[in-house]
């Protein structure tokens, strides 16, 4: 796995008293030409017609980019096919489109399209990039006024950060707690605040905290849909699950040390696996009843691990969760939420499978969505790369 992460993620609070988003944030990556597109859209309005339009631009745009179209054709060909409203004379839908490619994490290129979305900000660390950008005219037939589509290129290397976000942002707190509203400026100070204060801030975390306050300027009723975006790229954040006995005893000094040399969070997932690892590592096993649901059985803590779980159960839950991108927020405070929590925090996932056969989990009564623990694991891979961009590897044992 490599050593440095592009760590891609956003933020999200709707209009007040609507179900559905008028800002749609797409995010896809194309491993095979080391490709990352992101794009925030934000339809005109709010509710579902907006979420139509915007879910459109952004298709459009990840379609057009991984067709390996040029963005400024790319851009143009979405200002066709965007219809103008009638009433206001102006585009139906706004987009930023960030299209990041790696041929090599020493070399990350972004290309960046801008059309009616408040100016995206750079940061290296938490010092300010002003970088120049190209005004294109797109001006259509019916259009009440001048349409410009902004283009420019860079490069992002290591503690490069860029922050893209709707008006809701920018217009947080008009007429009352500001009266010309939040705007680029204070965004601005507000994100360089927040990296000064923690250097190595997530994406989604950042995402959140600039959503947060524009939330709050809104009096926590938002005006308009609240959307930020966040490209980061630091040093990985890494994870080790362990589940599984291994096939023989004797590989078990083998998986000791396989744990003890990880560098970064470690889980153990499974009653027999755990009292493997805590005989290896001379650490009592202490069930944790603090934090437990009806639903799964409760963690245990271990010196030198940090989360140890019960095993096919629960992994079939966190698949679930995973699958469903049910919210942290939404789950009860079990051994669940604190592993999909582990997970969904680290960029690159290790998973360490026993294979020895547990007779418990031969059981006909046991139920089929549980499966078996290669099953589940697999699952729970598919859906960290295929859903959250994250990097994954996987070792028998």
């Amino acid at each position: 796995m490599n050593d440095i992460f592009i760590d891609v993620d956003y933020y999200q609070i709707y209009k007040h008293d609507q179900k559905i988003g008028g800002d749609v944030f797409l995010l896809s990556k194309n491993p095979g030409s080391h490709q990352i597109v992101a794009t925030l859209s934000d339809g005109l309005g709010s509710g579902v017609k907006a979420n139509v339009l915007a879910s459109l631009t952004a298709h459009m745009a990840h379609k057009l980019s991984f067709g390996g179209m040029d963005l400024n054709n790319s851009a143009k060909i979405i200002m066709n096919t965007l219809p103008v409203c009638k009433e206001r004379k102006i585009s139906y839908s706004t987009f930023t489109i960030a299209d990041i490619r790696f041929p090599s994490m020493k070399d990350i290129q972004v290309s960046l399209v801008e059309y009616d979305n408040p100016s995206a900000l750079r940061f290296h660390d938490s010092e300010e990039i002003v970088w120049d950008r190209e005004n294109i005219d797109l001006k259509r037939p019916g259009a009440f006024k001048q349409e410009i589509v902004k283009r420019s290129s860079f490069p992002m290397g290591y503690g490069d950060r860029l922050i893209m976000f709707s008006d809701g942002v920018t217009q947080s707190g008009m007429g009352s707690a500001l009266p010309l509203g939040w705007r680029l400026s204070g965004v601005r100070a507000f994100a360089k605040d927040q990296i000064a204060k923690d250097p190595d801030i997530a994406s989604h975390d950042l995402a959140k905290a600039i959503v947060q306050h524009a939330y709050n300027l809104d009096g926590l009723s938002s005006k308009d849909d609240i959307t930020c975006a966040v490209v980061y790229v630091r040093k990985p954040r890494r994870t080790l699950v362990v589940t599984g006995p291994p096939f023989s005893k004797e590989s078990d000094e083998i998986l000791g040390e396989k744990i003890r040399s990880f560098q970064g969070k470690k889980i153990v997932s499974g009653g027999t696996t755990a009292l493997i690892v805590s005989r290896l590592f001379h650490a009592p096993l202490k069930v944790d009843m603090t934090h437990w649901s009806k639903d799964v059985p409760p963690m245990s803590s271990m010196e030198g691990v940090d989360l140890v779980t019960e095993g096919m159960l629960t992994l079939s839950k966190v698949a679930k969760v995973l699958e469903q991108r049910t919210p942290r927020d939404q789950l009860p405070d079990d051994a669940v939420k604190r592993f999909v929590r582990l997970l969904l925090d680290s960029d690159q996932v290790s998973f360490i499978v026993g294979t020895k056969i547990n007779e418990a989990h031969q059981d006909p009564n046991i139920p089929a969505e549980i499966g078996i623990r290669r099953t589940m694991v697999a699952r729970i891979r598919k859906d960290l790369e295929d859903m959250y961009l994250k990097e994954t590897s996987l070792e028998y044992i």
